[in-house]
């Protein structure tokens, strides 16, 4: 099946992550099994029940499985895009036929308002952006942060243009220029800003304070308007202007600690969970021996 214009989307049900795909030229979406699987039921291992499931359509002659587009989605787990098993919206709607759920109803719902979202957003993109708005809201951001936070994120595609402009082409790149922005005023590089908040695969900038974000922006800005006076090609010349970026923000940030006499580094997020590190087969191991003793 050809399937162009494609762009992928995470939308949520009920605080659960539904990867999807839109199908621009049939205005379709097409979805994760597995996800859809696991909003459904809450199953610990959606991968298995939908495996499960899979063979007893088959074994019943059911049409649906011959409905499974296989497309690229990113996978929460390491950020990398495998072939995963898709349905359109309607075979979405056959599949929670076949899964027995008291979320079915809410989440047919849920499903009949995207499409009609997508497609007002195409022809009026605000709606978009106050949806993103309202998100944030929700969530319990203050107008003056969700201000500042969708003013970095034109910030950013003004910077991504021009470090494209001077020769930044491939993700790697933009990644250790990125790195160098935070490793220079927050003494940390993102991965390791993520690992000192708490958070995995959520977005930085969301689990910051408006200090921060204002300081991440600085950087940036101050990166671009020296990046398009001085024109520096390739990582290595970007690299230092992005540097030298960052030390603006970091000069901002030492002259506010000094007033403050406290650190602007918070190691606050903005999760209503927490991640609990599950314990290695070693740990285990030793404590069934240890009451085997």
């Amino acid at each position: 099946m050809a399937i162009n214009k494609l762009e992928t989307i995470s939308n949520l049900f009920e605080g659960k992550e539904i990867r999807s795909i839109w199908n621009a030229e049939k205005e379709e979406y097409f979805f994760s099994v597995v996800d859809v699987i696991h909003a459904l039921t809450d199953s610990k291992i959606p991968r298995n029940y939908w495996s499960d499931l899979k063979r007893k359509l088959i074994n019943e002659g059911s049409e649906l499985h011959e409905k499974i587009v296989q497309l690229k989605l990113k996978s929460n787990k390491d950020g990398k895009s495998y072939l995963t098993d898709t349905l359109d919206t309607q075979g979405i709607l056959r599949l929670i036929e076949s899964v027995p759920s008291s979320k079915a109803e809410p989440f047919k719902l849920w499903l009949a308002s995207l499409g009609k979202e997508r497609i007002d957003e195409v022809f009026d993109p605000e709606i978009a952006i106050k949806r993103a708005i309202d998100y944030y809201r929700n969530r319990g951001y203050s107008d003056k942060w969700i201000e500042a936070r969708l003013k970095g994120i034109l910030d950013r595609n003004k910077l991504t243009d021009v470090w494209k402009e001077n020769g930044i082409k491939e993700n790697y790149e933009f990644a250790v220029l990125t790195n160098e922005i935070y490793k220079t005023w927050s003494g940390m590089k993102a991965s390791e800003y993520k690992a000192y908040k708490g958070i995995r695969k959520e977005s930085l900038r969301d689990n910051m304070s408006d200090v921060e974000v204002a300081l991440t922006d600085l950087g940036e800005i101050a990166t671009r308007e020296l990046a398009k006076k001085h024109k520096p090609y390739g990582l290595k010349e970007n690299k230092k202007v992005a540097k030298a970026g960052g030390e603006v923000a970091k000069i901002a940030r030492d002259d506010l600690e000094k007033k403050l006499g406290e650190t602007i580094i918070s190691k606050k997020n903005s999760l209503n969970y927490q991640y609990i590190e599950q314990k290695t087969l070693r740990e285990i191991k030793d404590k069934d021996d240890e009451k085997q003793a």
